[in-house]
């Protein structure tokens, strides 16, 4: 067995900020369906090598027993790299609401495709093509196009702290502290701006620094009292950098009219940059820049 540090996220995670005006909710409320734990399973790659792989194999479909029997295509590249079929978490064996007493861990792929109560891996020459590829997790585009088999969650970062549901109690000093992930690899560089991106300066990363997993960056910052807007975006090793929101809207999207609750899905796959203002009062809203 073989233990690893990985988050797991939702590709719908963070879907609120689709809206064409910003949604007034918390960190958690706008990010909070992403996870990271510490996993301990056998990597798929070795089971594998001891069933033998037919050489027209390039995907494989993971079924899991849940009422559902939701059922995901994986490529075999995929099953050869990183992928485990995971028996404990944080230490412990896997508890029934993640899966037990086994599930499949494909670190920085969606959420959706870590299939719980796993029962079946076949090996197949094409994908499945099951519902959630068919319809639920094909991203639609402007031009009305949509993407097929979109399984990396991109690069991402947001400051935790301050953020909206705080308050500034006065001027002085403050640490600016978040978190930034990537599904390609490890975060290389989180800069942050308080100007609304106009100028940047470079964050301290919190050791360990590990592949497809949660990492903390933190930088101290001096407020004066004015109003203010802070946000962050990363980098990742593969050369990936986080999209501004006008970026991200332009190649993804929006929605022609508000989203009203931090529930809501209109679509899968946000990564752009969180800003939040700051007013004279230390009152903190959700912003776009």
């Amino acid at each position: 067995m073989v233990t690893r540090m990985h988050f797991v996220e939702c590709a719908g995670n963070s879907a609120p900020m689709f809206s064409n005006e910003p949604v007034q909710a918390t960190v958690q409320a706008l990010h909070g369906l992403v996870s990271n734990a510490e996993w301990t399973g056998v990597l798929l790659s070795t089971l594998l090598e001891e069933t033998g792989i037919d050489p027209k194999a390039k995907w494989l479909l993971a079924e899991g027993a849940d009422a559902g029997a939701l059922h995901r295509s994986v490529p075999v590249k995929k099953a050869l790299d990183d992928a485990m079929i995971a028996l404990y978490q944080n230490g412990e064996r896997i508890m029934p609401g993640n899966g037990y007493p086994m599930r499949l861990l494909l670190p920085g792929y969606q959420g959706n495709m870590n299939v719980k109560y796993v029962r079946r891996i076949k090996l197949l020459d094409q994908p499945a093509m099951s519902f959630y590829e068919a319809k639920t997790y094909s991203q639609i585009l402007p031009d009305g196009k949509m993407w097929r088999f979109h399984f990396l969650q991109e690069v991402k970062s947001f400051i935790t702290q301050p953020s909206f549901g705080q308050s500034l109690s006065g001027p002085g000093y403050y640490e600016i502290s978040g978190v930034a992930y990537s599904g390609i690899g490890r975060i290389s560089r989180v800069m942050v701006s308080a100007d609304g991106g106009k100028s940047w300066g470079q964050a301290a990363l919190q050791s360990p620094v590990l592949p497809q997993a949660f990492t903390r960056f933190r930088t101290s910052w001096r407020w004066d009292g004015q109003p203010v807007v802070l946000l962050s975006r990363a980098w990742d090793e593969g050369g990936n950098v986080q999209p501004t929101r006008a970026e991200f809207v332009a190649a993804r999207g929006e929605t022609q009219t508000p989203v009203r609750s931090p529930l809501a899905f209109p679509s899968q796959h946000y990564n752009s940059t969180t800003s939040w203002s700051i007013d004279s009062k230390g009152e903190i809203k959700h912003v776009y820049t």
